[in-house]
């Protein structure tokens, strides 16, 4: 990680032209947009052109596809994703150039200097769907929050805001240890798994990434103190925990069957009453955690109340994309064994015949390290049809593929390429039936074709 945070701030001026490498990503077109709302000139390239890419380009910013060393040129200094490495074109030729080159995180982090409060929603999984929740409440407050989030809200119409208030709301990723340029006020901890393995050794150098950001924290840590990693990893800290034991100062009193309705208690009083328009015990989760934010910040209950009666997910996360020969189906990111796991258990609880679930494996490391995990979840749907896995940021050195999995998946099917998906649930669909699209690569896309 190139190590330029003392001089980050000399380029994120108005005037400066800035080059993003990889600017279709979900954090790096907001960033784009932020630093060209801010007054600098932006550009940007990307490996293939998307809706992402698309948007920028409307909004007058000039994206390459293909990274090519010239498409520096003029450029002041270059900003890229954890993802981009020293080998591609664009980073190498800014090298020889002489033109510094920062992290996604370092521009974020200098950006967030700027507020009064810095609230970053991190954790292995919920980071989207909270930092959106904690969005809709605090909009709900009249406080015009800037928001970056890594995915789309429709509230915003967007992934991100620039408001003119106190606050900025950041989903904070510790891939890369990213988060660790962030200046958080308040560092929200969701939960932690052994994930990103292609850069963390083994869980315990996880907890050690977020020791680190819940110890960069100027004004509070709000952690879930019914994940024992959470605590491990917070051990020697102080912090305010969240979850559904009475044991945490934040806590849920009068929890629904279907975790849709509950009372929110905070520091033996109630704060406020939730209905949730979502499904699942991990969305109620992510609720009290929204909720733990709210009351840190002095944001009324009835803001709150308010907020989340109208939240209905992020974009793809058990997002519903419509109906195909009566089968309902639904989008989400899932891509760990652990939002399966959540996914499902959620989709259970919605009352239908069979759930049929289209899974695309997202990279090859995850897909190793974790196979006996997503194994145990791919074997709970009805169906499961496997696209094969999706590259991301990797090559297949390793020689695995979708078709491993399905050894050991009695339930399963296998389609070598997305048009073969969207066959497959074609001749599957039936009504009654939930259709599941799941994954953090482009496997929405055999739903939307399905819909077509």
């Amino acid at each position: 990680m190139e190590n330029n945070s003392l001089t980050i701030h000399e380029y994120i001026q108005p005037g400066k032209r800035v080059h993003l490498v990889g600017i279709g990503g979900v954090s790096m077109r907001p960033l784009g947009l932020v630093l060209q709302g801010m007054g600098l000139i932006v550009s940007g390239s990307d490996m293939n052109s998307s809706v992402s890419t698309d948007e920028l380009i409307a909004q007058g910013i000039r994206v390459d596809i293909g990274h090519r060393a010239e498409n520096i040129i003029g450029a002041d200094c270059i900003i890229r994703t954890a993802a981009v490495h020293n080998d591609n074109p664009e980073i190498a030729g800014a090298r020889a150039a002489g033109i510094p080159v920062f992290e996604r995180a370092q521009a974020w982090g200098i950006i967030m200097k700027a507020y009064k409060n810095a609230i970053c929603i991190s954790g292995t999984h919920g980071k989207t769907t909270t930092t959106s929740m904690v969005a809709h409440i605090f909009m709900a407050a009249q406080t015009d929050p800037t928001v970056m989030i890594g995915g789309y809200l429709p509230l915003l119409h967007a992934g991100h805001r620039v408001g003119s208030g106190d606050t900025i709301l950041l989903e904070s990723c510790e891939y890369c240890d990213s988060f660790l340029n962030f200046f958080p006020s308040l560092a929200v901890i969701l939960n932690i798994e052994a994930d990103h393995l292609d850069y963390f050794k083994d869980l315990q150098d996880v907890e050690k990434s977020f020791h680190k950001f819940a110890e960069l924290s100027t004004n509070g840590i709000l952690a879930n103190g019914d994940d024992q990693n959470t605590i491990d990893a917070l051990d020697g800290l102080d912090y305010i925990s969240f979850g559904f034991g009475p044991g945490n100062r934040i806590h849920a009193a009068d929890v629904s069957t279907d975790w849709r309705s509950f009372d929110v208690i905070c520091d033996g009083e109630k704060y406020c009453h939730f209905e949730l328009p979502v499904h699942g015990q991990h969305n109620a989760m992510n609720a009290l955690a929204a909720a733990g934010v709210a009351w840190i910040m002095g944001i009324p209950g009835i803001a709150a109340e308010q907020g989340l009666s109208t939240f209905h997910g992020a974009g793809r996360r058990m997002e519903f994309k419509g109906s195909y020969h009566g089968a309902d189906i639904y989008d989400d990111y899932a891509h760990h064994p652990g939002e399966l796991a959540a996914t499902i258990d959620a989709v259970r609880t919605m009352g239908y015949k069979r759930v049929i679930f289209a899974f695309q494996p997202h990279t090859y490391t995850r897909t190793k390290a974790l196979f006996d995990d997503f194994v145990q979840q791919l074997k709970r749907p009805d169906i499961v049809v496997l696209a094969e896995i999706y590259a991301a940021r990797e090559r297949n050195t390793i020689g695995i593929s979708s078709r491993d999995l399905l050894e050991y998946i009695p339930n399963g099917i296998y389609c070598a390429t997305l048009p073969q998906v969207t066959q497959t649930l074609s001749e599957l669909a039936q009504p009654g039936d939930v259709i599941l699209t799941v994954g953090a690569g482009d496997i929405y896309r055999a739903g939307e074709a399905l819909l077509k």
